[in-house]
């Protein structure tokens, strides 16, 4: 169905920013967060019952009924809810991890490309939406001491992104086995003296 036809609902965002964390509903006829995003009629979003918090600062929050956000100031917005897909609006496409790169946060997950590209590069080459999506996400901030947190959906907003690429989580310690326990040549180190 067309977004003109369907019921206006109320949609939970939590958009991060340069230094708020920004939580409240948008009103939409879009089911999709990476739809309200790369939609949206106007460049902000209007949200209600809303809540700031300046990240790294534990202060009291700032709480507002309605409050106007500018997109271009969006790092990335979180979704935490899921969504049905809807069967008109799917594409085959491929999955891919990735890390993103979105000052002064770093975003690990799951990045979908189209599929029958010929290779990564000319995949992430057509990522042309404002707002890309990272499915089973996780972002955080070393420098801000904001923890890791997971997420089903982080939309990222590309223009203030830095880095897009392929990664494979790796265990620094892998192969890193255990030291045996050395023994002493027979004769030596045998005695209280050595």
């Amino acid at each position: 169905m067309y977004p003109a036809f369907t019921e206006l609902g109320r949609v939970e965002l939590t958009l991060y920013t340069d230094s708020l964390i920004t939580r409240g509903w948008v009103r939409t006829r879009q089911h999709r967060v990476t739809d309200i995003l790369n939609l949206a009629e106007q460049p902000f979003l209007i949200l209600e019952d809303v809540t700031v918090d300046e990240m790294g600062d534990r202060g009291q929050p700032i709480r507002a009924d309605v409050a106007q956000i500018n997109l271009a100031s969006v790092l990335f917005a979180v979704a935490d809810a899921p969504v049905e897909p809807s069967p008109e609006l799917r594409t085959p496409k491929r999955a891919a991890e990735a890390i993103v790169s979105v000052p002064p946060f770093r975003i690990t997950g799951t990045i979908h490309l189209m599929q029958g590209e010929i290779s990564l590069r000319e995949a992430l080459s057509e990522l042309a939406s404002p707002f890309i999506p990272v499915t089973n996400a996780t972002y955080w901030s070393d420098r801000l001491g904001e923890a890791r947190r997971t997420a089903l959906l982080v939309a990222v907003n590309q223009r203030r992104t830095q880095i897009l690429a392929q990664h494979k989580e790796v265990d620094p310690w892998a192969g890193l086995a255990a030291p045996a326990p050395s023994t002493p040549p027979q004769g030596e180190g045998s005695g209280p003296l050595g």
